[in-house]
């Protein structure tokens, strides 16, 4: 199986092409965000050193958030579109679990990787390793630093990610110093060819229907709200593309 991987959900931007379980062609770029106008150049390139044509390709994952909103719908909607005219499959995997990924070889701690979502406020999973597979161990969320802090206590912990050490003091505060630790550097950033190797094997989505797992309203929904009080949120005028 040929995969193409995608991953820029947030900052770093991550593309790769494999074929089962062999990496072909990878590169990741951790710049200022232009995934607008960096994205399908790399896709582009990634196939011409893989040897591969967009023809070639079985299967197009894509990290399916939570992170940035421009982001995620940049890569989900190049995932979506060389899906459908290509006529390939579609699976979308959290990019939360894609982090996690870089950690799992200790089975003995819970791997939270870790987005900053700004005010204090973070995007959050709890993975585990368990028989050489990543388990869930609590759904990736939107909470405070404060919330995530008293999840944790007194477990011990892998804070996984470069915008987890934005958070650095205030883990000081709030957790036991013997119980966690920071993923190391080359941790911190997502790998497209570990995000195509999480979905080689998971089930194929909808591609007309697919979209990012955003996990908070976008800022026009909660302006929104506030100025329809008592409406439901499906009745927002935003649809979520």
């Amino acid at each position: 199986m040929k995969i193409l991987a995608l991953d820029t959900s947030n900052r770093p931007l991550s593309v790769a092409v494999l074929e089962d379980d062999t990496l072909l062609a990878e590169t990741t770029l951790n710049m200022a965000r232009k995934h607008s106008t960096t994205l399908m150049p790399i896709i582009s390139e990634m196939l011409k050193k893989s040897d591969t044509t967009p023809q070639d390709l079985d299967r197009i994952v894509v990290s399916a958030g939570p992170g940035s909103y421009t982001g995620l719908r940049i890569g989900v909607t190049a995932a979506k579109t060389l899906a459908f005219t290509l006529n390939k499959e579609l699976v979308g995997v959290s990019s939360l679990e894609l982090l996690a990924a870089n950690c799992q070889n200790d089975t003995t701690e819970l791997l939270v990787p870790i987005f900053d979502a700004r005010r204090e406020n973070v995007f959050a999973g709890i993975y585990q390793n368990k028989a050489g597979k990543l388990v869930e161990v609590l759904p990736d969320q939107h909470l405070s630093v404060v919330e995530l802090c008293e999840f944790l206590k007194d477990k011990k912990v892998c804070l996984i990610g470069a915008d987890a050490k934005i958070y650095r003091e205030r883990f000081k505060e709030l957790l036991r110093a013997d119980n966690y630790h920071f993923s190391a550097p080359k941790d911190d950033y997502p790998s497209a060819y570990l995000l195509g190797l999480l979905g080689k094997d998971r089930s194929v989505a909808d591609t007309l229907t697919f979209v990012p797992h955003y996990l908070r309203l976008t800022q026009a929904e909660v302006q929104w709200m506030e100025k329809h009080p008592g409406k439901d949120q499906a009745d927002s005028y935003v649809e979520k593309v």
